[in-house]
């Protein structure tokens, strides 16, 4: 019962943090998800209401189901996790999420090594680099921080 409380929960987190940090970043980074001469024109165009229509559907349903297969793959550390300082908690939650969920990611992205390594130049220009880092730190700091404190 307590690992489905701690999905339940995690889960909400996640996903509000994403929407949070997504919504503070999209000030930013408009020309990257809108418009037809977007850096990533292989995403859907927020500014073709079908296409808008779509992500507003599933973003919230993904983005749990997200929250759930992380959290269930932190099920063999939350004891270890809440017998350390929340200092030292918060700082491994939040280098998690960067690091595995964004920067280390095994899919090639304009935001991650891979990225760097695979993608053609069109897709990985260093303005929009730094745009994704920015709500990537937004999200990882949201999430290890509510987390942190308030599911140990």
């Amino acid at each position: 019962m307590e690992y489905l409380v701690f999905s339940f929960w995690f889960m909400l987190i996640h996903t509000v943090a994403y929407m949070l940090a997504g919504m503070l970043a999209l000030r930013i980074s408009k020309d990257i998800y809108e418009g037809k001469s977007r850096l990533m024109d292989y995403l859907r165009d927020m500014s073709v209401e079908d296409e808008r229509k779509h992500v507003q559907k599933w973003v919230f349903p993904s983005q749990l189901l997200r929250g759930l297969l992380i959290s269930v793959v932190l099920y063999p550390v939350l004891a270890p996790l809440g017998e350390i300082a929340f200092g030292l908690r918060f700082a491994f939650l939040t280098g998690l999420m960067f690091v595995y969920t964004h920067l280390a990611c095994a899919a090639p992205g304009p935001d991650n090594i891979e990225g760097f390594v695979y993608l053609k130049e069109r897709f990985f220009k260093k303005s929009a680099f730094l745009k994704f880092q920015f709500e990537m730190i937004i999200y990882s700091l949201i999430l290890g921080f509510v987390t942190s404190y308030f599911l140990f």
